[in-house]
């Protein structure tokens, strides 16, 4: 069996999609997964079912070692350096303005633990507006409780 890495994977993926004009939405359709797993599976950072994988990359016409890349449990690291990308810093600065105040309201609500990004799903939406379209992003995760022990 011939195993190529994630970043290989992802980029065959993105080749693929940019030679074929497919869009994120499109090929989440195509294969019944939502946009956003869709994505972060493709990008690396999560990985498919085998029937999933194989309906990636069907829909793409990528072969048979893009689909086994896919079906690889990810491990889940980024640079720790401030990112540079517009879009992702400002997701990052809304994590910094905000993270306090959400960690804290969290709190309030449920009391001491973490909202899982395991059992976990979001939502991109264009909200149109006079003023300038809004981007509304919709994070929905359990709630899992600290224990004392």
């Amino acid at each position: 069996m011939i195993m190529i890495s994630k970043e290989l994977m992802t980029a065959k993926i993105l080749e693929a999609k940019a030679t074929k004009g497919v869009s994120w939405e499109a090929l989440s359709e195509a294969i019944g997964l939502s946009p956003v797993f869709t994505t972060s599976a493709c990008l690396g950072m999560n990985s498919m079912t085998e029937d999933k994988a194989f309906a990636v990359c069907e829909t793409l016409g990528l072969d048979k070692v893009v689909a086994e890349a896919l079906q690889v449990c990810p491990k889940k690291a980024w640079d720790g350096a401030v990112p540079q990308d517009p879009l992702i810093y400002r997701l990052y600065e809304v994590v910094g303005v905000y993270g306090d105040t959400l960690k804290e309201l969290i709190h309030e609500k449920f009391g001491d633990g973490i909202m899982s990004a395991i059992d976990f799903t979001m939502h991109v939406d264009k909200e149109e507006n006079p003023k300038g379209d809004r981007v509304v992003v919709t994070m929905n995760g359990k709630f899992l409780p600290y224990k004392a022990w």
